[in-house]
């Protein structure tokens, strides 16, 4: 496979190649919503490429780069939603002030899977920044990500302050504290990826922040979670993504292909085999949980 190849099908575009490069050449205001998960600068490899810039400001200045190209391509409509590293988030956030209008601060919030540190207090959350053009023109299709509100729909409480008192709402508009589960080996969509995100992650944002019909952009594509979720939502969706055993995963998982120049293209084997009274992944790649320090 080579790299600077397009791969399209039925409103669904994956390029193969460099953030920068394929960014540069995409028209400007195209795009309806941009999902940026970038590599967070915290030594994981991915592929062929160690996520290990030279210093947090040489990481930062790259990431402007690619932040202003996805401002460019985004309508004046349009929302961006962007995701680092708690430490790099800070760098993100007083740059997108400058350029857009911010308009919630999210917490992704996760369960832990053990002892995260010994000597401080370990992160269990990534950060999310939601911004948009305009903050007067934009889309937020609130009714389409509505969740239970528990003090109406299990409490029952009442709202006494109203002038006839009337149980409080049993649903409500997510705040910006998402609890969303890590995607585990053994779930269906699980991918073999170092750092996917959850379907039920991209769902909210693509069905708040997307109409059917519209193109929703992922430059870092990866597992091609979001594509794949724009896709069943019935959004297009253009896609970029560097190493090349990534996009054998979006040629199946968004395009539907079976093989690519004769190599059939699965989705991970998760059988279980005992050993030591132990059950244990047959095959489960050890860079999911390689850092390079």
């Amino acid at each position: 496979m080579t790299e600077g190849l397009t791969y399209e099908a039925d409103g669904h575009t994956i390029f193969h190649g460099d953030v920068l490069n394929v960014l540069s050449k995409l028209p400007s205001s195209f795009v309806d919503l941009v999902f940026a998960d970038p590599p967070y600068n915290i030594g994981k490899k991915f592929g062929d490429f160690h996520d290990r810039w030279a210093s947090e400001d040489d990481y930062a200045e790259w990431a402007y780069k690619w932040l202003d190209q996805c401002i460019r391509v985004l309508k004046p409509t349009g929302s961006l939603y962007v995701m680092t590293s708690t430490q790099a988030m800070p760098y993100f956030d007083i740059f997108l002030q400058k350029k857009l209008t911010i308009m919630s601060r999210i917490v992704w919030h996760y369960d832990s899977s053990g002892v995260q540190a010994k000597n401080y207090f370990g992160s269990t959350y990534e950060p999310i920044l939601f911004c948009v053009k305009d903050a007067d023109a934009y889309t937020f299709n609130a009714e389409a990500i509505k969740v239970e509100a528990k003090t109406g729909a299990q409490r029952k409480l009442i709202d006494y302050r109203k002038p006839v008192p009337a149980q409080y709402n049993t649903q409500k508009i997510p705040g910006n504290v998402w609890n969303f589960h890590r995607v585990r080996y053994r779930m269906p969509e699980y991918e073999d990826h170092p750092s996917q995100k959850p379907e039920a992650l991209l769902e909210r944002v693509i069905l708040a922040s997307s109409d059917t019909g519209q193109t929703v952009l992922d430059p870092f594509a990866g597992a091609f979670t979001t594509p794949a979720v724009a896709k069943r939502l019935g959004r297009k969706s253009v896609s970029i993504e560097s190493q090349e055993k990534y996009i054998k995963i979006g040629l199946r998982r968004v395009l539907g292909r079976t093989q690519l120049n004769g190599e059939l293209l699965s989705p991970p084997d998760k059988t279980y085999e005992r050993k030591n009274g132990l059950r244990k992944p047959q095959q489960q790649s050890a860079e999911l949980f390689d850092v390079i320090r």
